[in-house]
């Protein structure tokens, strides 16, 4: 027969037992015996194809759980946990530095554990200027793409950001009302925003600048566009004539419609760059570097590439994509990567100068 000292017991071991497995959460201790068999990925759709969940768990027995995030919400939930939750976090290379600064998110990575050869070595330099902090590297290159200009051939022809609010274009162009368009106009106004990062005053004011053209040219915009369907459908329908758009959106309308041309603008593409950053207390970073060094094998990486649209840093991987995609990046950029402009790493404070800018312009009448 079972006391009520055995009982009152019991149920003390549990509530240790619960109490314990809560602060394991907490602190990113081991949880689970089996966690060198899980690889927790926090990324943006289609970056993590199905096909090769399926291959890496054949070749490692390792299963990856995915959950779909962006930049904000990848840093809100870091954040929010102190770096636990996840084991690789995707964030652009522009969000990493300031993070890191601000929260201590991220922990660098240990490149005797990567196969670097396996990079574009001019995505590699790219992002060493960009996510190496205190002489550590907290990011590796994963996929890459721009921002420029798509137009329909046979209402309009545009050449650079400020076409877009040229008078026979009224109600008839977009963008979004994010911060890569306050960069594009910025640079067709004459001026490098990125050169301006640390000085806060001249930066203001030339968001300031950027604002007050973005409100002028309001009567051109159709609407600003929140999703890539919105702008696509109002592309291929004739409701717009011309948009700020990413490349991947304008080769695939391109291949639907030859009337429809994705340019680099005169002032030169926006380059995005989504990365690999190890959170600060993932529990499975033996399986970080072996999805790493897996993903970015040519072949796998090619169908990151399929899967996106886009092109990702693994060398020798755009060989195995498909050539019209080719063919039309070489269209769209004969110099190569000559005449675009990659984000830098955001210092802390600059994004509430730009929302408080873009709230100005879509208040504005």
């Amino acid at each position: 027969m079972t006391s009520s000292f055995d009982l009152r017991r019991g149920r003390l071991r549990c509530a240790r037992l619960a109490l314990c497995a809560a602060l394991a959460g907490l602190l990113g201790l081991p949880a689970h015996a089996d966690d060198s068999k899980t690889l927790r990925i926090i990324t943006w759709a289609d970056y993590v194809p199905a096909e090769l969940i399926s291959k890496f768990k054949q070749e490692t027995g390792i299963q990856v759980q995915v959950t779909l995030s962006n930049n904000e919400e990848i840093i809100s939930k870091l954040r929010a946990t102190g770096g636990a939750g996840f084991d690789l976090a995707q964030p652009s290379q522009d969000r990493i530095v300031g993070a890191q600064q601000e929260f201590r998110i991220y922990r660098p990575f240990d490149l005797s554990k990567v196969k670097m050869e396996q990079f574009v070595p001019g995505l590699l330099d790219t992002i060493r200027k960009n996510a190496t902090l205190d002489g550590k590297l907290y990011g590796l290159p994963y996929v890459w793409g721009t921002e420029g200009l798509v137009y329909n051939s046979k209402k309009t022809s545009i050449a650079d950001y400020r076409d877009l609010c040229r008078p026979e274009l009224r109600g008839r162009s977009a963008v979004r009302l994010k911060r890569p368009t306050l960069m594009a106009f910025a640079l067709a106004l004459g001026t490098n925003p990125f050169a301006l990062y640390n000085d806060t005053k001249a930066y203001t004011a030339l968001m300031e600048k950027v604002g007050q053209t973005l409100i002028a040219c309001k009567p051109n915009f159709r609407f600003f566009y929140d999703n890539k369907d919105q702008l696509l459908n109002g592309m291929r329908s004739g409701e717009v004539y011309a948009a700020m758009m990413w490349d991947s959106g304008g080769w695939a309308l391109n291949r639907e419609n030859p009337d429809i041309k994705f340019i680099n603008p005169r002032s030169g593409a926006v380059a995005w760059m989504d990365t690999f950053a190890m959170p600060a207390r993932g529990r499975n970073e033996a399986g970080v570097y072996a999805w790493i060094n897996f993903v970015m094998r040519p072949e796998n990486a090619a169908k990151v590439g399929k899967s996106i649209g886009n092109f990702t840093a693994a060398k020798g991987a755009d060989e195995l994509m498909d050539p019209r995609l080719r063919q039309q990046f070489n269209e769209t950029f004969p110099e190569g990567l000559k005449n675009i402009k990659w984000y830098p790493a955001i210092p802390p404070g600059l994004e509430e100068i730009e929302g408080g800018v873009m709230d100005r312009v879509k208040a504005a009448n």
